[in-house]
């Protein structure tokens, strides 16, 4: 097992950016940098050794400053969307940074991803892994409370990617923390998603409107495109779901929480490649890079096109603040929220 840290350049204001490579036991390796905490590279193997790294992302920094849809990064203060950039707490109506027509996205116009963490090494035998604090103050992008914010990621030897994330606050606020790393299991660039076998253990998902914010209705599954309840092909039924552009970008209700249950299984035929989820949350985002257009150039100089990659993106619902029929994201002081989320890897 091993870390190596080194130089990933400088930001505009002159801070200094760190590049960690994480390598456990078995050869699976991690990049990840302390802007925006951000997966840059996973490498894995398929059935016959092979290793490819599994995540869209850059080669270079330059990459995920310009417009970027959130490759790998940690998303915070609120994953997902909340509705016209308000909510109310006890009376009091707070207003966000709207960055997705009326609604905030992922945080706000400099969310978690855009942020240089504070960085320190973890290591025991069994596991590598980076410790990623930040301290979100009080009024930013609109959210109250100084929110003091942990993000584990940690590499262990039975080739599992933990990210652990622990959080307080000094007023009430919502939080929402989640990952958005694209995979490819093929291999990042080598084609579409569509073939890859998607399990999701989940009775319902939360309906949206035309902006994808949550009517909040919980519709079952069952019988629609939106059942993956046993293995599907992605593509299989892809032009089907009713959104514009064609694809999945919805929030799953997971039928039960808890890190010994699974959450999602995704497998890929020709590789052999499997990685399965486990979360405490209740929810999880299920992308198909439906906005992937070919105008963004990745890694190795390959354009990520329509469906590249997909995401699931462990969470509390979108827009609870303002569904009071959701499970609440609120953080009260002397609180500590505190989630984890386990992406393991095999070949089969």
């Amino acid at each position: 097992m091993n870390i190596k840290t080194e130089a990933f350049g400088i930001l505009p204001d002159s801070s200094q950016v760190w590049l960690f490579t994480l390598t456990n036991a078995n050869g699976i390796r991690m990049k990840v940098t302390n802007y925006g905490g951000i997966i840059t590279s996973l490498e894995v193997p398929d059935r016959n050794g092979q290793m490819a790294d599994i995540v869209l992302g850059y080669d270079r920094l330059e990459g995920y400053l310009h417009a970027t849809p959130y490759f790998g990064a940690i998303i915070g203060r609120y994953g997902n969307r909340i509705a016209k950039g308000k909510f109310v707490i006890d009376g009091q109506e707070y207003t966000l940074a709207q960055n997705d027509g009326e609604s905030t996205l992922h945080g706000g116009t400099r969310g978690f991803d855009k942020v240089v963490w504070d960085a320190s090494e973890l290591r025991d035998p069994a596991s590598v892994g980076i410790s990623f604090h930040y301290l979100s103050r009080d009024g930013d992008e609109g959210f109250p409370g100084n929110l003091d914010v942990n993000v584990d990621f940690v590499l262990t030897n039975d080739d599992e990617l933990v990210i652990r994330y622990r959080a307080t606050t000094d007023k009430v606020t919502p939080v929402n923390l989640t990952h958005h790393s694209y995979f490819n299991l093929k291999g990042a660039g080598n084609g579409d998603i569509l073939d890859h076998l998607m399990q999701i253990c989940a009775p319902a998902y939360t309906v949206v409107d035309e902006t994808l914010i949550p009517t909040g209705e919980l519709r079952d599954v069952a019988g629609t495109p939106m059942d993956f309840n046993l293995p599907t092909p992605i593509g299989e039924r892809i032009t089907q779901v009713g959104s514009d552009p064609k694809g999945y970008d919805h929030n799953y209700v997971l039928a039960v929480p808890g890190l010994d249950q699974l959450a999602a299984r995704v497998s890929e035929p020709l590789t052999g490649r499997v990685m399965e989820v486990y979360t405490d949350q209740p929810g999880m985002q299920f992308y198909s890079g439906n906005f992937l257009d070919g105008s963004i150039t990745g890694k190795q100089g390959r354009n990520y096109e329509q469906y590249s990659g997909f995401c699931l993106e462990t969470q509390h619902f979108p827009d609870s603040p303002n569904q009071s029929s959701f499970p609440s994201t609120l953080l009260l002081p002397r609180e500590v929220y505190e989630s984890t989320t386990v992406y393991r890897f095999f070949a089969e």
